[in-house]
């Protein structure tokens, strides 16, 4: 199989957590245990970059708070003390060197300011230095219905497209105020299409009027998954959003930058096999921590 044109991934990481206050005030959002499949038990960070790695990436770069940098790094870049390490299964001193070979493919990047989502992407546009990459949520983690995972998907129709790709699914219209919405022109039914407008959190009128895919139910829209592959002209559109102080609801946003990417590159988007699962809302985190345990 050929690689990848892209071979870094970015992971922003740097909210406060507020919908998961207070345990958010005392752990980062991003390294909330998640059990996996084969009971580990795993911070949700390092489901995200294992996501990235399966689909062969390289570097991972994860955008953090300057004060939030050494909590990662003790993950990642530290071995256990001595004395913790001899009360660890041997199953798991050899799992803490894995953590830590993973730390050398892992470079931390801050947002000194929680400007917005779309700010701490561009907090990476020096380290992407005018490559594509795969762009991942810092709180959604995911699982394949195929053998390919979700993240190797979206890179396989980036390699063919040679543009940026969203990744999507199929969400009912009351969730949409909650999502970024798109819609487009299939080009294979039900799995690719032409995208022709990027939505972020519509009003149901304003999808059914504007969003409706063909082919799709009257109350089923096309909604971003959380798993992009993006060209490095996104950095320039959103360096103009902050120099212009352009904002949504105060804060740098990444969806109206990528409809402008759509207008000056085109877009690709892609509805993934696999479920992506959201460990950003207390509810929503407690379904996540039952059903990625018991997926099959």
């Amino acid at each position: 199989m050929p690689t990848s044109k892209i071979k870094k991934a970015v992971i922003p990481a740097a909210g406060y957590g507020t919908r998961l206050f207070p345990a958010s005030k005392v752990v980062k959002k991003e390294l909330f245990p998640i059990v996996d499949k084969d009971g580990r038990t795993k911070p949700v960070i390092l489901l995200i970059i294992e996501e990235a790695i399966s689909a062969g990436i390289e570097q991972v770069a994860i955008v953090v708070q300057p004060e939030d940098k050494p909590i990662f790094k003790k993950l990642f870049k530290r071995p256990p003390t001595a004395e913790l390490f001899e009360k660890l299964t041997p199953e798991n001193q050899k799992f803490s060197k894995y953590l830590v070979d993973l730390g050398d493919k892992i470079t931390f990047l801050t947002q000194n300011k929680q400007d917005g989502y779309g700010h701490a992407v561009y907090c990476a546009k020096e380290w992407v230095n005018g490559e594509p990459f795969l762009l991942l949520l810092g709180d959604h983690i995911y699982t394949s219905d195929i053998q390919k995972s979700c993240a190797k998907q979206i890179l396989e129709i980036y390699d063919s497209f040679n543009q940026s790709v969203v990744g999507l699914n199929t969400m009912p219209g009351e969730l949409l105020h909650k999502l970024g919405c798109i819609t487009g022109v299939w080009q294979k039914e039900n799995s690719i299409l032409d995208i022709t407008q990027v939505a972020e959190k519509p009003s149901i009128d304003y999808a059914r009027q504007h969003l409706h895919v063909e082919g799709m139910g009257d109350n089923e829209f096309l909604c971003i998954f959380g798993l992009y592959a993006l060209t490095s002209k996104i950095f320039d559109l959103l360096e103009e959003d902050i120099q212009k102080n352009v904002r949504m609801k105060g804060e740098f946003q990444l969806t109206t930058c990528l409809d402008n990417l759509r207008q000056k590159e085109g877009m690709t988007g892609y509805v993934v096999q696999g479920k992506c699962f959201d460990t950003g809302m207390p509810d929503v985190y407690l379904q996540t921590m039952i059903d990625f345990r018991n997926r099959k």
